[in-house]
C-alpha cells in the first residue's frame, strides 16, 4: 500500500515500508492511479508540524471537502486577507484538518472561495466548530461577511481528470 507523505507545501507518494508487495524503489511518477490525486493535494504552509503526517491514499480519497463562498464587505478585502492569514493556524491545529485554500474571485474582487479538506465531517462540525479555536476564528473573520456564507460539505470526487 502506498502512503502519501505530506510535508510543508508538498505531497510525496512513497511505498508503505510495511508492505512487502510494493517494490522499494517505486517512484510517484510510476504510480498508475493514485499519483495524480497525491499531486493535487497541497498542504497549508501554516499547518503545525505535529499535524503533518503520513496519510494513506485511501484516506485522501475519502476526505471531506468543505466549501463556502465568502462575500466580504467592499473595501475590506486587504484586512480580510490579513485576518485569514492570522486565523489559519487556529483551524490547522484541529485534528483531521488536511489543508485549506482561499481563492479570490476574478469577476467580483470582494468574493472568495474557501476550500477546506478534512479527514471526516465530524473533524469540522465537532472537532473545530465546538472548540475554543473556532470562537477565535469567528471573532477574527465573521464580521467581514455580508451576507453570512453557507457552508457545505462534499464527498470524494465522482470523477476527476
Amino acid at each position: 500500500m502506498e502512503r502519501c507523505v505530506l510535508g510543508r507545501g508538498a505531497a510525496k507518494v512513497t511505498p508503505d515500508p510495511g508492505d512487502r508487495s510494493a517494490p522499494r524503489a517505486r517512484l510517484a511518477s510510476n504510480l498508475r492511479e493514485p499519483a495524480p490525486l497525491a499531486r493535487r493535494i497541497r498542504v497549508n504552509d501554516f499547518a503545525p508540524r505535529t499535524s503533518q503526517s503520513a496519510l494513506t491514499l485511501a484516506t485522501l480519497k475519502r476526505m471531506i471537502l468543505e466549501t463556502a463562498i465568502l462575500n466580504v464587505r467592499p473595501a475590506e478585502e486587504a484586512a480580510f486577507e490579513t485576518a485569514m492569514r492570522a486565523a489559519q493556524p487556529l483551524i490547522a491545529a484541529t485534528p483531521g484538518f488536511i489543508g485549506l485554500d482561499l481563492h479570490r474571485c476574478i469577476e467580483t474582487p470582494n468574493r472568495y472561495l474557501l476550500l477546506v479538506r478534512w479527514r471526516a465531517l465530524e473533524d469540522h462540525t465537532v472537532g473545530f466548530r465546538q472548540s475554543d479555536r473556532y470562537q477565535e476564528w469567528r471573532a477574527l473573520l465573521h464580521h467581514f461577511y455580508d451576507p453570512f456564507p453557507t457552508v457545505e460539505h462534499y464527498s470524494e470526487p465522482v470523477t476527476s481528470a
